[in-house]
């Protein structure tokens, strides 16, 4: 008996094995909510024209962009028409808009391939953005390479027959660079824009102001970045070694270079979302206009990496100052969201000050940490009066939360919770798995990092609703974000490795049903997206790696 059991046992999953391996081998991330296989192939060749549904400029960088993705294939300019129907027996790619469309999602598409055409259809172009990333999967990861001569000669184009239905699971999919401790340059950010746009990602959470440096320029202010982008020394090492380099270091952003940023993201159905920090991580602002500060003192671009008691005075000279600064932010990034940071802000000065007080009892509050709510107040109506929204870190929620905000949960879920239960949006970003300037493998054999360890595996399994919360109170959380703060990293390369993959996980967390996530399988497709990583030449943590 128990040699039967283990030749049945044999059986299956020789059996198993067979009918897995006779399905077609794609390799898509974030993982689709619906795949169906049908038998055949459609092979591309350089006469496949892209035909697309609309004439109007968004459909058009639609072709366009497909045209160049396949370019690596063909060496040919794919022509655009706008048929919708075949003229030619030629393989044919169609961009479809359909305002009654099956999938009912903004952001969802259908992808068919059949033996002699490919159909993305979507009833936004958003879906249609999001089916192409699709299909740039479906192809092999050689297709990424820009020069088609690298692709060896033998190479098929070929896609299997296949009808994919997808859409989103949450509406907020982000990721968040920190450019103030660190600087990086246009090019840079255009390609971590990039890889946002392939993994389906919808927002980018850009960290322009801090107390190492101010990033972006402001015309009312030319001090913000003639004086506080600049630091004239940067920490060596670990926090607390008392070692610095005494080297100038800084950079910024022009208003055209931001303008550019901002519509190269907005192509690719991504939000910029700009951060310009209050009241506290103020030091390189006040650097530059020490006369919004409550004392009279010299002010510092900060060299090194904390929390410091700098903060923005509650007077009405420095709410002028910020709702300009805001003025030009609102005039850069059409944004509904502003984030106003709200964080790890010290009260020490705001205790000692006679102005501060004097505002806490002219409003009738009760300390400073109302004196902070009320601060977030003036500038959420601001915003508000402007069409805007705020978000902040969850210590906005000390001494009472802005009517209208939405939190962004760091410290844990406990924020987010709180905010939810109180019917206000949540983003979540707990710092437990979602803060990807942690150590991802073990220390010693790592770069420097800040601390903590969130491994691959602890982003694949966050869940984003919290238990705690009913499914009524579960809608107000939007989605999630992973964090990439920049303290100890110093280039491009380095922010990649720290990103990726996690990214590409929380990528899947938050596009990919719930019971569609699989571990073990999604470590099977990230091999082969591993190769689109090395062709696209992202120097991704190879910990996961086979």
């Amino acid at each position: 008996m128990k040699h039967f059991l283990i030749i049945l046992a044999s059986y299956f999953i020789t059996h198993s094995l067979f009918a897995f391996q006779a399905q077609p081998t794609v390799s898509i991330i974030p993982k689709p909510v619906s795949v169906e296989y049908g038998e055949g192939y459609f092979e591309l060749d350089r006469f496949t024209t892209i035909h697309l549904s609309e004439d109007n400029d968004e459909m058009q960088f639609l072709g366009e962009y497909l045209a160049d993705l396949l370019y690596s294939a063909t060496w040919m300019d794919h022509e655009l028409s706008f048929e919708e129907t075949r003229t030619d027996t030629n393989a044919a790619v169609f961009l479809i808009l359909e305002e009654d469309h099956e999938v009912e999602h903004p952001e969802g598409y259908v992808l068919t391939v059949s033996e002699d055409e490919i159909r993305i259809s979507a009833p936004e172009t958003t879906g249609l953005f999001y089916g192409i990333q699709t299909l740039r999967q479906l192809f092999d990861p050689v297709i990424e390479h820009k020069l088609p001569s690298l692709a060896p000669n033998n190479q098929e184009w070929k896609l299997p027959v296949v009808t994919i239905k997808d859409y989103p699971r949450f509406q907020y999919r982000g990721m968040h660079l920190d450019v103030a401790r660190h600087f990086f340059p246009v090019q840079f950010v255009k390609k971590y824009i990039d890889l946002l746009a392939m993994h389906k990602m919808n927002r980018f959470h850009w960290h322009l102001t801090e107390d190492q440096g101010w990033r972006i320029e402001i015309k009312k202010y030319p001090k913000l970045t003639e004086v506080g982008a600049w630091r004239d020394s940067t920490l060596i090492g670990r926090y607390g070694t008392g070692i610095y380099d005494n080297v100038r270091y800084g950079g910024f952003y022009t208003q055209d270079e931001v303008r550019e940023v901002v519509a190269y993201a907005g192509k690719r159905n991504i939000t910029v979302i700009p951060e310009i920090e209050m009241p506290g991580h103020s030091s390189a602002a006040l650097a530059a206009y020490p006369q919004f500060g409550c004392f009279e003192k010299e002010y510092h671009v900060q060299p090194t990496w904390g929390i410091f008691e700098d903060i923005y005075c509650p007077k009405e000279e420095t709410f002028e100052f910020l709702e300009d600064v805001l003025t030009e932010v609102m005039k850069l990034f059409p944004s509904t969201y502003i984030h106003i940071g709200g964080d790890e802000a010290p009260k020490k000065q705001w205790e000692e000050s006679p102005i501060a007080q004097e505002v806490i009892k002219r409003e009738g509050l009760k300390d400073e940490h109302e004196l902070q709510s009320y601060f977030i107040s003036r500038i959420e109506k601001f915003l508000n009066k402007h069409g805007r929204q705020i978000i902040g870190w969850d210590e906005i929620l000390e001494g009472g939360l802005a009517p209208r905000a939405t939190v962004m949960s760091w410290r844990g879920e406990k924020g987010g919770i709180e905010a939810a239960k109180m019917n206000h949006d949540v983003i979540m970003t707990p710092w437990g798995s979602n803060y990807y300037d942690h150590y991802q493998a073990e220390p010693e054999s790592e770069p420097l990092a800040i601390g903590g360890f969130t491994t691959l595996k602890d982003v694949y399994f966050y869940e984003p609703i919290p238990e705690e919360l009913s499914e009524e109170e579960a809608k107000y959380v939007l989605g999630a974000q992973g964090n990439v703060w920049t303290e100890y990293i110093h280039s491009g390369d380095k922010v990649e490795y720290m990103a990726y993959p996690r990214a590409t996980a929380l990528s899947e967390v938050l596009w990919t049903p719930v019971e569609n996530k699989n571990w073990l399988e999604f470590h099977s497709r990230l091999q082969t997206h591993f190769e689109r990583l090395d062709f696209l030449e992202v120097n991704y943590a190879p910990h996961y790696k086979r």
